[in-house]
């Protein structure tokens, strides 16, 4: 940026940069002192063609902490790094050779010292000699490229050049006062060199998958590390973390921190892995916190809670010096607006007093329906998903929140945030900052969409789960990694043989068989698809009487039925009654065996009672050849 007005200031706007200031006044075999915090190989690049022809470089970091976050015991890790500066993909791909060439530039022209004390020198300092003439800048300009004003976001600065050749000279004898200082300072150079060779060298594959790995899970590895979060509050002194296996502490310890950090987490391990005990050394921590903890879990389930409450002196709670003092309601307790469960007065209850929710199968509020209301939209009575949301989580207190679920979807990905939203009292954008994520909605929406068209075309275009999840935004990856713990027996058996060891392994499942009693104790019933074809195959001649008939009659007889039946025939008639009779059969069986062998009796009895007659009518017809049919079905009868 070009100086438009005659100052002395350098801000990296219209009064000019210094990064200009450098590319005047450096010189061939230029003698250059310089103090900075930061230093990034992408500024040397952008003055290359100045530094490359200097005679040398006496560099001096202002902050130790940035030498040690570059170093492999680095302590502090949002500090810059050497090769970050305006990172973009172009840089990232251009980074081997700037970082070469700095190294090269560096062992030929550069010493680089760094203050040994963090937060004693704060001044930014570039001084630069030309055979006795000596030019220097003062103020706040680190040696990077937004720093110097040479990057596209440049840095509002205030830097200050020294004009005067009796301050020039006094600031080059205060640098080498502080330089020549063993005490205040040591040789870094061979530190700064060693890690641009990581940045320009040739890595084998294994070292790029293993460092892969690494930043994928830092943060996971950082939260597991963090053994001391739990002994402040001695929870590893408590019977319940000591009889969890290595598998169930590293669950509770990486949901304490979920809870801490994002207000909730979903623990959606699957069935057996013990979702009940991790979530008991949870409730521990935070009781030994004085957080108040209520515990919602299904009617049918209550007993699994209350038994290891603190008041239940009984040799079935083996927790018992743990003394849970947590509460225990159903989750249709929710619907009730007075009576007791327990010792809990559901008239009189603070149900915004709790610092601390667990809900026990949570999927059951994964549907956020609207209660009761009247023809002018007021509430009459608050739906159960209405009270939790209102009336616990949203009022009084802040409240922590934990889901327990081997299920936590259903039917679509509207039930996972039904219940994330519990973690975020119904705000949609809550992790907008933290992770992110601006909308909790517009994450799962997107990605059941994504779903929803992956079903639809899997078959039809051969597409695999890998295309799947190459689709689905990484928005909905990031809120499962911070907010939920799943993990199953394979996943377990594979990363904790030790504790599976120690465990004995998980139960092996059976292949079921199904146990039944005999339903037909004469032995005559056969299979339900056999017992259809059976069905399926009868005639039922006796209702329909039709088709026997000589031809010769069969019109008169079909005029006299169309008097009564207008839109088919009699034939058709008879063939549909059929049909009906061998659809009521298979309704006698689903009622029961003993209806359906009735109906089947009264049916055979009937056609047999009918075989009697004709073979009777035969009979007599052949011992009477001369008696006509009337008067010989009369004897037959």
């Amino acid at each position: 940026m070009k100086n438009t007005i005659p100052s002395a200031i350098r801000d990296n706007r219209k009064r000019g940069s210094v990064g200009e200031f450098l590319r005047e006044k450096i010189k061939h075999n230029s003698k250059l002192s310089i103090v900075s915090a930061y230093f990034t190989i992408y500024a040397y690049e952008a003055l290359k063609n100045k530094l490359d022809n200097i005679h040398n470089l006496n560099f001096l970091f202002g902050e130790p902490r940035f030498i040690k976050s570059i170093d492999p015991n680095k302590i502090d890790k949002q500090t810059f790094k050497i090769e970050i500066d305006e990172l973009k993909l172009l840089k990232q791909l251009k980074q081997k050779r700037v970082a070469k060439e700095c190294s090269v530039w560096i062992k030929e022209k550069v010493i680089i010292k760094s203050i040994k004390q963090i937060n004693l020198l704060h001044g930014k300092m570039y001084h630069i000699d030309n055979n006795g003439i000596e030019d220097a800048i003062l103020g706040s300009s680190n040696f990077t490229l937004n720093g110097l004003g040479l990057g596209s976001n440049p840095n509002i600065e205030l830097n200050l050049e020294v004009d005067s050749k009796r301050d020039n000279n006094d600031l080059k004898e205060w640098f080498y006062d502080i330089w020549n200082n063993i005490e205040l300072v040591e040789d870094v150079t061979d530190k700064v060199l060693e890690y641009l060779k990581q940045l320009h060298q040739n890595n084998s594959p294994e070292f790029i998958y293993y460092k892969t790995l690494y930043h994928i899970f830092e943060k996971f590895l950082a939260e597991q590390d963090k053994i001391s979060l739990l002994e402040d509050v001695k929870l590893i002194d408590t019977q319940i973390w000591n009889i969890l296996f290595e598998f169930q502490k590293d669950g509770v310890k990486g949901a304490i921190n979920k809870i801490i950090n994002h207000n909730g987490c979903i623990i959606a391990d699957s069935v057996g892995l013990g979702k009940t005990f991790e979530a008991l050394a949870i409730i521990k921590y935070f009781e030994l916190r004085n957080n108040r903890v209520l515990v919602l879990c299904p009617k049918k389930l209550r007993e699994n809670w209350t038994v290891y409450q603190a008041h239940n002196n009984d040799k079935s709670n083996f927790f018992i010096e743990d003394k849970f003092s947590y509460s225990v309601l159903s989750h249709t307790d929710l619907s009730r607006e007075k009576g007791k469960t327990g010792d809990i007065n559901l008239a009189t209850i603070n149900w915004g007093n709790y610092d601390l929710i667990v809900i026990d199968e949570s999927h059951n509020f994964r549907n956020n329906v609207k209660g009761k209301r009247d023809k002018d939209g007021n509430t009459i009575r608050k739906s159960r998903y209405e009270k939790l949301m209102e009336d616990i989580i949203q009022e009084g207190l802040k409240t922590k929140v934990l889901l327990l679920s081997a299920t936590p979807v259903n039917t679509n990905l509207k039930d996972l945030r039904n219940q994330i939203l519990f973690i975020t009292a119904g705000i949609d954008n809550a992790f907008s900052e933290t992770i992110g994520i601006s909308s909790i909605k517009e994450t799962t929406r997107i990605t059941q969409w994504i779903f929803t068209n992956w079903v639809k075309e899997k078959e039809k275009n051969k597409l695999t789960s890998k295309d799947l999840i190459e689709d689905i935004p990484p928005s909905f990856f990031k809120l499962l990694d911070e907010l939920t713990i799943a993990r199953s027996r394979k996943h377990i058996l594979k990363y904790y043989k030790d504790s599976i060891t120690k465990l004995g392994g998980f139960p092996k499942r059976e292949k079921p068989s199904s146990i039944y009693s005999e339903i037909d104790l004469k032995g005559r019933f056969m299979s339900y698809d056999k017992l259809n074809d059976e069905i399926s195959n009868y005639k039922l001649s006796l209702f329909s009487p039709f088709k026997y008939l000589k031809e010769e009659f069969q019109e008169y007889y079909e005029e006299k039925a169309s008097r009564r039946i207008k839109y088919f025939s009699q034939g058709d008639r008879e063939n549909f009654l059929i049909g009906m009779m061998k659809i009521n059969f298979l309704k006698r069986l689903e009622s029961s065996i003993k209806s359906f062998a009735i109906t089947m009796g009264r049916t055979i009895d009937k056609i047999e009672k009918l075989e009697e007659k004709i073979k009777h009518f035969k009979k007599i017809q052949i011992q009477n050849p001369d008696k006509n049919y009337a008067i010989l079905e009369l004897e037959a009868l």
